[in-house]
């Protein structure tokens, strides 16, 4: 089930729609959130959005990886990552849930 992309120009309509804002303004409000989101990122600090999610930068480390082709190993040189947690309360709702998702810790898997 594969849906749309949403865009920077959807969630700057959804803010117009929504929070009745200009569409310069709430254009300028989305690019300011990402921007600082994408400042703190390139930091190296952890974005943590409340039942959203968080955006965490990892370092890895130098390691041998293998051409398929010739099979000659290559260096793949270290690098920084990012990843994305999803909240429990996030997962929850992609997958349907109906209700209050699980509580951390009460040993429900």
């Amino acid at each position: 089930m594969a849906g749309r992309t949403v865009t920077r120009a959807d969630l700057c309509e959804a803010v117009y729609q929504k929070v009745g804002l200009s569409r310069t303004e709430s254009a300028a409000l989305v690019e300011m959130v990402l921007s600082e989101i994408g400042d703190c990122l390139e930091r190296g600090e952890t974005v943590k959005l409340s039942s959203f999610g968080s955006f965490v930068v990892r370092d890895k480390g130098e390691r041998v990886g293998r051409n398929p082709k010739s099979g000659q190993e290559v260096p793949i040189p270290p690098r920084r990552v990012m990843v994305f947690k999803p909240s429990n309360i996030l997962k929850h709702r992609i997958n349907g849930g109906e209700g209050d998702p699980p509580k951390a810790g009460n040993g429900a898997a």
